[in-house]
């Protein structure tokens, strides 16, 4: 199809982001919906305002193990997605909504799913595999999935560039920190380890969900809990807000409380451990690139995690990163190790995977 203009629409659990590109990934429309409700309103609106668009690209986070690149939607795609939303039943839902919106409002415009797992998919089988019984992994498919792949390949791609490395040789670890948060070890440009995991559970504390957990404790609790129960507490209420009682990160370094220093110490820890893994994944490390809501703006969290990182030849310039701006390195000149804070451009890897997916 050669070039395009590109709509994107990024379905989230309870918001709705939309975005032309144009045929040089400018943005020439956007609007960002806080509470969408699944309904076609808010695309009619845009779409009246918008410009023509040529093709359309979703973000969906869950792919399985049939979808492990982007894909052309049509009848089975679409319920191939919906089928599985058993494994991302807050987001999977919203993207299938905003398939059927899309389709009844541009019923002659190329649809494209474009999936968060897809990046991870082939993930060294050292990284991907848990140790369950074979019987298991088989009937059901359990292995380490990965998320926030369209971030972690753009943001990898981006500070590769932007450093001016190698892309086949570059060590890259990408931390994607928002309100959900996980880590990827990019080598040559490609996942070779990440903290998520089956779900978007799995990994880092993050605002509402506790990452990591004993799974001897999960099963302890299902004496006292029902599954319900443990589910929406583990989604809801853990992460920061379980243990501080504030999800905002913002919210947390401003209590200035005991719960909110120990929610703190508890995040920072994960975080620097996880880094260090990730390394370790790939033999050393390169970049340490930070984006994402928290990853981009929170400049106090940047610092505290180089500092337990020195050892690996992390550390940051004071001054560049209290006024980082986007795209921008943030370690000091000379630093072994890189460190670089990327903005999140989802909707960029989306519309090169939808321009892609069409030819």
């Amino acid at each position: 199809m050669g070039l395009m203009r590109v709509l994107v629409v990024n379905a989230g659990s309870s918001s709705l982001k939309l975005r032309v590109l144009d045929d040089d990934d400018t943005v020439v429309a956007e609007h960002d919906e806080q509470r969408w409700d699944g309904g076609t309103g808010v695309l009619t609106e845009f779409l009246g305002t918008a410009p023509a668009v040529d093709a359309v690209g979703h973000r969906v986070v869950h792919g399985g193990s049939v979808y492990t690149g982007p894909v052309v939607v049509d009848d089975g795609v679409r319920a191939g997605v919906e089928a599985l939303g058993d494994l991302a039943p807050l987001h999977q839902p919203r993207a299938v909504a905003g398939i059927d919106a899309v389709s009844a409002l541009l019923p002659g415009v190329a649809q494209v799913a474009c999936f968060d797992t897809a990046f991870h998919a082939d993930l060294p089988d050292a990284a991907s595999t848990y140790a369950l019984p074979e019987a298991w992994r088989e009937r059901w498919g359990l292995r380490r999935y990965g998320f926030h792949g369209l971030s972690h390949a753009y943001a990898a791609r981006r500070a590769t560039a932007l450093a001016g490395l190698a892309p086949d040789l570059a060590r890259v670890v990408t931390c994607h920190l928002g309100a959900g948060a996980s880590l990827a070890a990019v080598l040559g440009g490609r996942s070779v380890d990440t903290t998520m995991g089956f779900t978007p559970l799995a990994g880092l504390v993050m605002a509402t969900r506790s990452g990591d957990v004993d799974p001897g404790l999960l099963l302890w609790l299902l004496r006292e809990l029902s599954p319900d129960e443990l589910a929406d507490g583990l989604e809801q209420h853990s992460g920061l807000a379980g243990l501080s009682g504030h999800a905002d990160l913002r919210d947390v370094r401003a209590a200035a409380d005991e719960r909110s220093a120990l929610a703190l110490r508890v995040h920072l820890h994960r975080l620097r451990q996880s880094i260090a893994g990730m390394a370790a994944a790939m033999q050393g490390l390169d970049l340490l690139v930070f984006t994402g809501g928290i990853g981009e703006h929170d400049a106090v969290l940047r610092a505290d995690t180089a500092a337990g990182l020195a050892f690996l030849g992390v550390s940051v310039d004071p001054r560049r990163n209290s006024a980082a701006p986007a795209d921008a390195r943030v370690s000091p000149d000379g630093a072994p190790v890189g460190v670089w804070v990327v903005a999140a451009r989802e909707d960029r890897e989306i519309a090169a995977q939808t321009r892609g997916a069409l030819g």
